[in-house]
This record gives structure tokens, sequence and C-alpha cells, in this order.
């Protein structure tokens, strides 16, 4: 297995390095942990199920656990490791889903699991994932379970409102907020949970955290959003304007709709409707120049400005400086 990709803000200066350092140490063992759980007698099974972790990955979500658990006491409790495994788990095991669902040909700079083995085993191989990481779940504690299944019913939950769209007299916007706070942000949420829980973290600690994980799941999502337009797919592993070809509305085209202008007329017209290639690198080229993204992009930093407020009323020291670098991180790497 290629190993995870450290998270970019562990070597941030602001970052304590004997704290980065540590955690870049966990998230060695965590990786081993991916390694073995998706073991399988079967072959096909076996190369299915570590084919998305082979692809690397920044590893976020586990990343969070374990700074998370810095708030606390109990940073060496054995049990993080295998809670930072099981959010990792859980979130790749939603990538083979959202990939059939997608259709998607590209996956962190790799052909999808659908394309390559078909829609049946893709989907077969997130249930054995969901499953492995169940099966490590049960192991810690009753309350783990519960958090996990609460979570878990809000990706499911995000995943039908995303694939059925905004019920007559709902706001479209409202709507697409509301699947990347299910689809995303809860998980990201919960990761920051376990970790303070584990952590042995003062309840007051575990909840700020959990709110602040929150708002940082929904920057980071609308900061995927906005790299879908304005990124690079040597970086992000994915073929930029895939939701404008899909005719899915996000938010800078939330933004551009809300113009007026004659002259943007013509992106108007391309939005939230299917478009052929050309179609689709008109759209995204007049995108991409339009005040939207920066409308855009203020609005994910307030996103992240609000997890930095919750924050704020633990305890300084280097988690906390490292938790705020990592808001900025998600922020910068936008552009």
């Amino acid at each position: 297995m290629s190993g995870a990709v450290p998270s970019g803000f562990l070597a941030l200066p602001s970052v304590d390095p004997v704290l980065a350092r540590a955690v870049q140490d966990d998230l060695e063992r965590v990786e081993e942990v991916l390694r073995d759980t998706v073991e399988a007698g079967d072959p096909l099974l076996r190369q299915a199920a570590a084919h998305l972790l082979e692809a690397g990955g920044k590893r976020f979500r586990a990343t969070l656990v374990l700074l998370a658990a810095r708030f606390g006491g109990a940073a060496d409790n054995p049990e993080l490791i295998p809670a930072a495994a099981v959010v990792e788990l859980t979130h790749v095991a939603t990538l083979y889903h959202d990939d059939v669902m997608d259709e998607a040909d590209m996956r962190r700079g790799h052909t999808s699991a659908n394309q390559r083995w078909g829609n049946s085993i893709a989907i077969l191989t997130g249930d054995f994932v969901f499953a492995r990481a169940s099966e490590m779940l049960a192991d810690l504690g009753t309350d783990a379970v519960r958090l996990q299944a609460r979570t878990f019913g809000r990706l499911v939950q995000g995943q039908i409102l995303e694939t059925s769209g905004p019920a007559e007299g709902t706001d479209p916007r409202d709507h697409y907020m509301q699947v990347i706070a299910d689809k995303t942000a809860s998980l990201i949420a919960s990761s920051a949970r376990f970790g303070a829980l584990f952590g042995r973290a003062d309840q007051e600690v575990v909840e700020a955290l959990t709110r602040a994980g929150e708002a940082l799941g929904m920057a980071f999502q609308l900061s995927d959003d906005i790299l879908d337009v304005a990124g690079d797919s040597r970086e992000s592993g994915k073929t930029p304007g895939t939701d404008l070809r899909e005719g899915v509305l996000t938010l800078p085209m939330f933004h551009a709709l809300r113009g007026t202008a004659p002259a943007d007329a013509r992106l108007r017209s391309l939005l939230g409707r299917p478009l052929d290639e050309d179609e689709a690198q008109e759209a995204l080229a007049l995108l991409r120049a339009h005040e939207a993204m920066e409308l855009a992009r203020a609005e994910m930093r307030g996103w992240a400005d609000r997890a930095r407020a919750e924050l704020a009323p633990l305890p300084k020291g280097s988690a906390r400086e490292a938790f705020e670098a990592l808001c900025d991180y998600v922020v910068e790497r936008t552009g």
C-alpha cells in the first residue's frame, strides 16, 4: 500500500513540530490498520477493497480524530487508532457508492472502481468496507456505535437528498447546503467528536470540537466544489468541471445565477443542465473569470471562521493552533 499522503497543514510553520510528528506517527499506525482491515480471502474482493486505499489520500478525517484527541488527557489511548481507522473506512466506503451514482471515471487520480470492475462489484466492495468498519467499531463501545449509526444516517440522508433534488417549494441553494451538511460535514464533525471522546476531553470541549468540525466540514466541501471549477486535475486527481457537465449546481454557480447582467446571459444559460464537452469547457472558462468565484470563496472562508470561533474559548496550546492551521489549510487549498 502506498501509504497516507500527510495533510499539508502538518508541515505549516504554525504547527508545533513535536505535535506534527506525533500525529504523523499515529497516522502511519492507522495506515497499517487500514491495510489489514480490508484483507479478504477472495482475490477480487481483496484487490477491489484495497483499490482506493492504495490510491492514497490525505486521510483528513483520520488526522482530525488524532488531532482532536490532543485536547484531552489521553492522546495515547490505544482506542484512538481504530477510531481513526473507522472514520476513514466509512469515508472510503461512501466513495465506492458515490462513484457508482455519479458514474465517475476517476478517483484520486486512478480509474474508479466502478469503471474497472463494474457497478455491482463497486457497490459490494463499499458494503464490505462498511462491514469491516462496523466490526472494528463494535470493540469501541456502544456510545461509539451509536455515534457512527447517527452519522451514517446523515450520510445516507444527504445522498438521498442529492439524488432526489430539492422538493417543490424548497430553495435549491438551501437544499444544496443541507446536502453538504449531511454528506460531508457530518462525518468530519464525528471525526472531531471521536477524537475528543477517546482523548477523554472535558464534555464542553467535546461539544465545541464537534461544532468546529461541522463548520470545518462545510468549508471543506465548499472548497472541493470551488476546486471542481478552479482546480487542476494533476493536483486533485479529478477532472475539472464534473459538476458543470452533469448539470449539478454548486456554490459558485448559485452566485453566478443570482446575477442579471446581460454579459453573463450565456453563462447562466449553461448552468443547471447537462453539457457536452465543448459547452463544459466554455462554461468553465466563463465561470472561472466570473466574480461568483470570489463570492464563493468568501462564503467558504466564513465557514472556516465559524470553526475558529468555536475553538476560541478552548485553552491555548499546540492542539488549538494546529486545528486553526487546519482551517487555514482548507481555505488556502482553493487558491
